[in-house]
């Protein structure tokens, strides 16, 4: 009896086994990356460590990822800048009203990345920006340019539809964005070791700025679109 009999095995599984392995290694090795690099930030995380948790040879790791900047930058185009043109397309297909998209996209937001370990990024450019000006230059290019971009267009269609009042643009967009941040930085910062009762609850803290944010840009009583007395 052959040995692949013996053992149940036909001749090409175990040769499929490894193929379906190396195929998803990089997702492996994201998935292990993301994980350090939100618990320990980007200078601690060693590729080695990335590596080992992945169940692969540091040389492997360097086969995908030449060094530990490009594999960063990895991780934050599969977590978070990858998915720009999907959402960028799903607000243009968007029917509701801009009051209701603005209240979409920040519910949206948290669950699709506030909510996940992809949050963590966020914290650790904040904190680390300033050691690493690749790598801030790089978040900037590709995560809050393109983000304050999409925000903007979002602000834009209320205005231009005779939802919201003219508004500065250029600083408009913190309005949506600065409440996110925050929350973020809470969430990996003080929110670890906050006492339960002084804890934020990220729906009903997003809800209440939300609140705050569409009493300011809606139309105010007896004025017409773009800001002009009826």
């Amino acid at each position: 009896m052959s040995l692949t009999k013996f053992i149940g095995a036909k001749p090409d599984e175990g040769h499929a086994k490894r193929e379906r392995r190396k195929e998803n290694r990089p997702a492996e090795l994201l998935d292990a990356a993301l994980d350090l690099f939100v618990e320990k930030g980007f200078a601690a995380t060693r590729a080695e460590e990335v590596a080992a948790r992945a169940g692969v040879s540091k040389g492997t790791l360097f086969l995908y990822f030449p060094s530990k900047e490009e594999l960063f930058k990895a991780v934050v185009r599969e977590n978070i800048s990858g998915r720009f043109k999907e959402w960028e397309q799903e607000f243009h297909a968007f029917e509701g009203t801009t009051i209701e998209m603005v209240r979409y996209c920040m519910r949206v937001w948290w669950e699709r990345i506030g909510a996940t370990r992809a949050s963590g990024i966020t914290k650790l450019i904040v904190s680390e920006a300033r050691n690493f000006p690749d790598i801030a230059a790089f978040y900037q290019q590709e995560v809050i340019r393109p983000g304050t971009e999409l925000v903007r267009g979002i602000l834009q269609r209320g205005v231009d539809r005779g939802e919201f009042r003219p508004l500065d643009m250029e600083y408009a967009v913190f309005g949506i964005i600065a409440p996110m941040i925050f929350l973020i930085m809470m969430k990996h910062s003080l929110g670890v070791c906050m006492p339960q009762d002084y804890a934020l609850d990220p729906e009903r803290y997003l809800a209440s700025q939300l609140e705050l944010l569409l009493c300011g840009l809606q139309l105010r009583p007896g004025e017409g679109p773009g800001g002009t007395a009826p």
